[in-house]
């Protein structure tokens, strides 16, 4: 069970499907209930799991071996702190921004990873990370065995890979959208450097803002009542700007593949879903030029220093004047996503978990 983040939650509700799909012997322990991967009703959606996550939570070991399902392998979120002692221990590394950037977090997430480290991490028999990079930071920064770890990079769901054009044009004309504009999507929070994207986009020529939009949608999300207000300004000022607010899933497909790019100038990331999703939909993508980005993308998009707002708007500007550079990254776009696909993560993690379960068996 896991409502730490948007992407953390749709790799857990994505990976859970796919694995089970490729080994049914794989079970969930305390597994959000609904059916669709919703990010809008919060906690509210799921109370029952968290009160009885906290009923686990303040129980001995021993009686938690006597509630969790039979075992070999308990692959543990975040959130569990009482953990069942018979099974090996594993468990997801997504990211450490805790340890690199604890500043965009609340004080109460940040003690929760520290906690989650010593109480998972160093124990585990084995992990997953999301990406090289992931792995990077955690070997240097928690002086974890990089023999533990296995990188498997997380996959792109089916639907954004063959987006319908008139599913595009039904969501153009939901948002009342033209084809000229440019896409974030993602939490609105600091990490995710909004706030330079808007001055970068504020830097722009008058009448290349006058002949395109930046559309934003996301939840608001911590620490960003600032930019909100900014946002709210900036769009009454009619600079180009559009906030969208929450974007079902089942639209953002069609919402990407509508764009002329998808600009994500993120701080950090421990993967990228918007990237990836993005490349798979055949949307051009300006990203950042640090963390796990440039691993996740190749050759396959613009790379920018996420901290300059010029560069940022020379990226837009190039993408927005350039018919030519649009198809070149639509295509490597396109191509380089097809290695991101939860079939391939489901498999690898199967894989991971047989291995896991051997090496642990004396010979």
């Amino acid at each position: 069970m896991l409502v730490r983040s948007a992407g953390v939650k749709t790799w857990l509700y994505h990976w859970l499907r796919a694995v089970r799909a490729c080994d049914p012997a794989v079970l969930s322990f305390l597994e959000p209930a609904s059916g669709a991967l919703l990010h809008s009703p919060g906690i509210r959606s799921n109370w029952l799991g968290l009160a009885l996550l906290q009923f686990f939570n303040h129980m001995p070991a021993a009686m938690l071996d006597r509630f969790a399902p039979r075992c070999d392998i308990f692959h543990a979120s975040n959130l569990l702190r009482v953990l069942p002692r018979r099974p090996l221990l594993s468990a997801t590394l997504h990211d450490l921004t805790a340890w690199i950037t604890p500043q965009f977090h609340r004080s109460a997430q940040v003690i929760a990873d520290l906690a989650f480290a010593d109480r998972v991490l160093h124990r585990a028999a084995g992990l997953i990370a999301v990406s090289e990079n992931t792995k990077s930071d955690a070997v240097r920064i928690l002086g974890l065995d990089p023999e533990k770890i296995r990188v498997i990079y997380p996959g792109v769901p089916s639907t954004y890979f063959s987006v319908d054009p008139n599913d595009v044009r039904r969501a153009a004309s939901r948002y009342d959208l033209k084809d000229n504009y440019f896409l974030y999507i993602g939490t609105i929070e600091p990490r995710k450097n909004i706030e330079t994207m808007l001055t970068a986009w504020m830097s722009l020529p008058s009448g290349f803002r006058d002949g395109h939009k930046l559309v934003l949608a996301g939840l608001p999300g911590w620490d960003c009542v600032g930019t909100m207000n900014r946002l709210a300004e900036l769009t009454r000022q009619n600079s180009g700007l559009r906030y969208l607010g929450y974007v079902p899933e089942s639209l953002v497909p069609s919402l990407t593949a509508g764009a002329l790019a998808t600009v994500y100038p993120s701080l950090y990331e421990g993967f990228g879903f918007p990237v990836v999703q993005a490349m798979a939909a055949g949307c051009p993508v300006i990203t950042s030029n640090i963390s796990s980005l440039p691993e996740v993308t190749g050759n396959a998009a613009l790379l920018v220093d996420p901290r300059s707002p010029a560069e940022l708007a020379r990226a837009i500007a190039l993408i927005g004047e350039s018919p030519g550079l649009r198809q070149k990254l639509s295509a490597q776009g396109a191509k380089r996503a097809q290695i991101f696909t939860w079939q391939a993560a489901a498999a690898r993690s199967v894989e991971f978990f047989q291995r896991l379960c051997g090496a642990s068996r004396p010979v």
